[in-house]
């Protein structure tokens, strides 16, 4: 089932740029579709494929870092 995610990252640090940066590179290493806008990144991809991605890239991240996600998740609503 092909998904659409968009997803805000809001690292509760000083220097956030370096965790949204993480964020980005852990992202950026799959094989979905991506596109990061200025307030929140679109994930395209197959189900399996993105919550597995996501699992292991937040996982790490709030270990590392005080953190806020905000998610919306659809199957019906691809971009175009």
């Amino acid at each position: 089932m092909i998904i659409t995610v968009e997803i805000s990252y809001y690292p509760l640090t000083e220097n956030y740029s370096e965790a949204i940066n993480s964020f980005l590179e852990k992202i950026s290493k799959s094989n979905i579709t991506i596109e990061v806008g200025m307030m929140s990144t679109v994930l395209i991809g197959e189900y399996k494929i993105i919550f597995e991605l996501l699992n292991n890239s937040i996982y790490k991240l709030m270990e590392d870092y005080s953190s806020v996600f905000n998610m919306k998740i659809s199957n019906s609503c691809p971009i175009k």
